[in-house]
């Protein structure tokens, strides 16, 4: 994956967006006015963020209880912490996409389809080859040695004493 691409959107052209509907506001309604608004939306995320964060938290360990794997949760944790960074960063833009990432029903919808978009591509990868980060797994069932696999039961059986015979006598010997 290329990096730079994505550097250059979150460091050129989202401030560059930013800056313009900033004016734009500006001109509309006023410079001190948009810079209380900018304040507001702040403050109004970091309580949306606080709130959704202990009810996010308060589900991942009741999931953790029961036993189930708390995939939604991690995943809507994660976009908490982003849409919190973006609610404190100054601009409209940033605002709308992290409020997005903090309102339940938009956050929820989106958790979800990114859980079954990477849960798609993991199912993929385990059946026609898996490569895996830095260290280099790779697991393919054309390369596997598993085509030679017998299945069977087995019972463990304990030693019992052997009984050597020598002119009539008999020796008990364990093994």
């Amino acid at each position: 994956m290329r990096s730079f691409p994505i550097f250059f959107i979150l460091f050129l052209v989202i401030p560059i967006i930013e800056i313009f509907f900033l004016i734009k506001v500006g001109e509309v309604i006023g410079a001190f006015p948009t810079i209380i608004l900018v304040v507001l939306t702040a403050v109004i995320g970091a309580g949306l963020l606080r709130q959704q964060g202990l009810s996010t938290l308060a589900r991942f360990q009741q999931n953790l209880s029961t036993g189930k794997i708390p995939a939604q949760e991690m995943v809507e944790g994660i976009m908490l912490a982003v849409g919190g960074a973006l609610l404190m960063t100054p601009g409209f833009v940033t605002d709308t996409i992290g409020f997005l990432c903090l309102l339940p029903f938009s956050r929820k919808f989106i958790a979800a389809k990114v859980i079954k978009r990477s849960s798609a591509k993991f199912t993929a990868g385990m059946s026609g080859g898996f490569t895996g980060g830095a260290g280099g797994f790779y697991a393919d069932s054309s390369h596997s040695s598993d085509n030679n696999v017998v299945e069977g039961e087995y019972t463990e059986v304990e030693d019992d004493p052997v009984v050597i015979s020598n002119n009539n006598k008999s020796d008990i010997k364990d093994d």
